[in-house]
């Protein structure tokens, strides 16, 4: 069964990027787990150096759960308001705990992800910012959970004037999103 892995960045329970995200898993094939940034139980790397020499993190917390589903699913999708042209804080966060991706391969030489996937990024703003440094940072978080077939961005980025449930740029793009990650 396929597998969608989605960390949503926004703190925002019925805002822009949930109403997205929830399109995308209408239609979604498989089961898929959402990592609300806002709500989950992960703290950020404290650049301890465990996983210089060590498989996995040190703290003990909900990211635990989140590498064994890394490790199983199929597609990933990365989805964030963006604040002063970036993803929030917070998502930034929980995406720091990725080091021990990148500490396998630096320090240890090791491959740590097995499984290649597909990945996918929405941003939502309302407009004085750009999207593309947060598409940027999204994908090096994707490449670091062995994610590099990785669609266009999907934003929209007008949400002062107009809700992104009704930009009908941005829906285009989630339908690209379902489709790409249903094949």
């Amino acid at each position: 069964m396929m597998k969608t892995l989605i960390f949503n960045g926004s703190p925002r329970k019925k805002g822009d990027t949930v109403s997205l995200i929830n399109k995308v898993i209408e239609n979604l094939n498989g089961e898929y787990k959402i990592i609300n940034a806002y709500d989950c139980d992960i703290n950020p790397c404290i650049d301890c150096r465990y996983c210089w020499d060590n498989t996995g993190c040190c703290i003990n917390d909900e990211m635990q759960e989140v590498y064994t589903y890394i490790q199983e699913c199929d597609n990933i999708l990365i989805a964030s308001p963006i604040y002063f042209s970036e993803l929030t804080g917070t998502l930034l966060n929980v995406g720091s705990r990725l080091q021990t991706y990148f500490c396998a391969k630096k320090f240890r030489k090791e491959k740590s992800i097995a499984k290649v996937k597909k990945g996918a990024v929405i941003v939502v703003g309302g407009g004085d910012g750009n999207v593309n440094k947060a598409y940027d940072t999204a994908c090096c978080l994707l490449r670091h959970m062995n994610t590099f077939d990785i669609l266009p961005v999907v934003f929209s980025h007008n949400t002062d004037n107009k809700p992104a449930i009704e930009d009908e740029i941005a829906l285009l793009g989630v339908k690209d999103i379902i489709s790409f990650f249903n094949e």
